[in-house]
C-alpha cells in the first residue's frame, strides 16, 4: 500500500474492535490475571503483551503498529515525548567509556541531553558539521558507538547525506540513530536508508494539533527494540493512552495535512523572497538549496517548517515586527494546525559548523490556514517593521 492509505488505515482492523473504527482508549495501572501461574510468567509477555499500565496498553499498541507500518519496521516503541524518544534510544547503545557522535544541527533540547546527562554517566560526545559528506569518517573514533542525527539540521535545516554517514558508522561497528520528525515517514523513511533507529517527536506532525506530548521509536531490528524498552521501562518512561489515541487519529489525516503545510510554506517562501529585508531562506526544497540535491533524491516531499534570514533588526523593529502579529503565533514546537513564527539563535550552540551572524533568523511553521491571509500578515509585519526605521 501507499503511505497516505498506511497513515490512513494502519493499527488494528474494524474486525478486530467488533466493528470500531478507531481503538478504543484503554487506561490501566493493575492488570489482573486468571491465575497465579500466569501472574508469575508475566513478564514473558514484556515487549509484546499488555502486562502492567506502565508499558503500554492496547491503545499504546495499536498507534505503535500503525506508526511500525508507516516507517516499514519490525517494531515501534511510544514515549511520553519527542525528547524522551531521542533521549532513549540514544542512550539504550551507550554506556561509560563509549563515544557519541552528533549532528552539529541536533534539536537544542537533544544536545542538552548528551552534554548534560551522558557526559555526567562518562559517555564522550562530539559533533561534526552535518554537510561533511564522506569526511565523516574522520569522526568515528574507536570507541564510537552511535551516531546520531538530525535532517534537515534544526534551526539551518542542513541535510545530512545519510547513506554516506549509514556506510562509515556501520563500517565502524556504530548505530545509527535519526530525529525525522521534519519529514515524517510520509516523506522520508530512514529505516529503508540503512538507518538503525528512527526517531519521531509525536507532538508534531504526527498529533497535528498541538495538544499532546508523544514520541516514537522506530527499529529494523527486533534485538534494537528490546533493548531500546528496557531502557524506557528501567527509567519508567510511558504514554499517556488518551494521548496516544489522540496521536492515533491524528495519524489519520497525516498524509492531506502536509500536503496544506507544503503548500502554504512554498506560497509564503515565495512571497518572503520577493522583500528587501530577505537574504535567504533555508528550505531544502528550494533548488538554490546547498541540500537540494539530496532532499531531490531521497525525500518524497517536505514539511512546513523553514528558515527565514533577514537584515539585523533593531529591538524596536523587532518589537514591531513580532508583537502584533495576528495568525502567527510565538510559541515552542511547530507541525500542529496553526502557523507559528519565532526567532533562532543557532550560533552559541554550534561548535563544528558556520553560522551566519550577519543577519537574524526566524523560524516560520506554514500551518493549515489560507496562505493568502498568512501573507496578509506578514506583509502587515513587514510594514510595521519599516515604519520603526522611517
Amino acid at each position: 500500500m501507499k503511505r497516505a492509505t498506511i497513515a490512513t488505515h494502519g493499527g488494528p482492523a474494524p474486525s478486530e474492535q467488533s466493528g470500531m473504527l478507531n481503538p478504543p482508549v484503554y487506561r490501566a495501572s493493575t492488570v489482573f490475571y486468571p491465575t497465579a501461574e500466569a501472574y508469575k510468567r508475566r513478564h514473558d509477555g514484556y515487549y509484546d503483551d499488555v502486562i502492567y499500565g506502565l508499558y503500554g496498553t492496547k491503545t499504546t499498541f495499536a498507534l505503535a503498529d500503525a506508526i511500525a507500518q508507516l516507517e516499514n519496521a519490525s517494531d515501534t516503541l511510544i514515549t511520553s515525548s519527542g525528547t524522551a524518544a531521542n533521549a532513549l534510544a540514544a542512550a539504550a547503545f551507550l554506556s561509560t567509556g563509549d563515544h557519541l557522535l552528533a549532528a552539529d544541527c541536533v534539536y537544542g533540547t537533544t544536545r542538552k541531553f548528551f552534554e548534560t546527562i551522558l557526559k555526567r554517566f562518562g559517555v564522550e560526545v562530539s559533533y561534526f558539521n552535518p554537510t561533511i559528506g564522506g569526511e565523516i569518517q574522520s569522526e568515528i573514533r574507536r570507541n564510537t558507538r552511535a551516531v546520531f542525527l538530525e535532517s534537515p539540521g534544526s534551526q539551518l535545516f542542513e541535510m545530512i547525506d545519510i547513506p554516506v554517514v549509514v556506510e562509515a558508522a556501520r563500517a565502524a561497528g556504530a548505530v545509527t540513530l535519526i530525529d525525522n520528525t521534519w519529514a515524517t515517514p510520509l516523506y522520508y523513511r530512514p529505516l529503508d536508508h540503512g538507518v538503525d533507529v528512527s526517531i519521531q517527536s509525536g507532538t508534531k506532525y504526527i498529533s497535528g494539533h498541538s495538544d499532546i506530548m508523544l514520541g516514537s521509536i522506530s527499529v529494523r531490528n527486533r534485538a534494537h527494540f528490546e533493548l531500546i524498552k528496557d531502557m524506557a521501562g528501567r527509567w519508567g518512561n510511558c504514554a499517556s493512552p488518551d494521548d496516544c489515541y489522540l496521536a492515533h487519529r491524528g495519524l489519520r489525516t497525516l498524509d492531506v495535512r502536509m500536503e496544506r503545510h507544503q503548500q502554504n510554506a512554498s506560497r509564503l517562501i515565495e512571497w518572503l523572497l520577493q522583500q528587501a529585508e530577505v537574504a535567504k531562506i533555508r528550505y531544502p526544497a528550494l533548488e538554490d538549496d546547498p541540500g537540494h540535491f539530496i532532499w531531490r533524491r531521497d525525500y518524497a516531499g517536505a514539511s512546513g517548517l523553514f528558515g527565514v534570514e533577514l537584515a539585523r533588526m533593531t529591538d524596536q523593529a523587532a518589537s514591531a515586527f513580532f508583537d502584533h502579529l495576528s495568525l502567527f503565533g510565538l510559541g515552542s514546537s511547530w507541525g500542529g494546525y496553526e502557523s507559528l513564527l519565532v526567532p533562532a539563535w543557532p550560533k552559541p550552540v554550534r561548535v563544528a559548523s558556520a553560522v551566519d551572524d550577519q543577519h537574524d533568523l526566524i523560524r516560520v511553521h506554514a500551518g493549515l490556514e489560507d496562505a493568502s491571509d498568512l501573507i496578509a500578515d506578514l506583509d502587515r509585519a513587514f510594514a510595521r517593521m519599516r515604519a520603526t526605521l522611517s
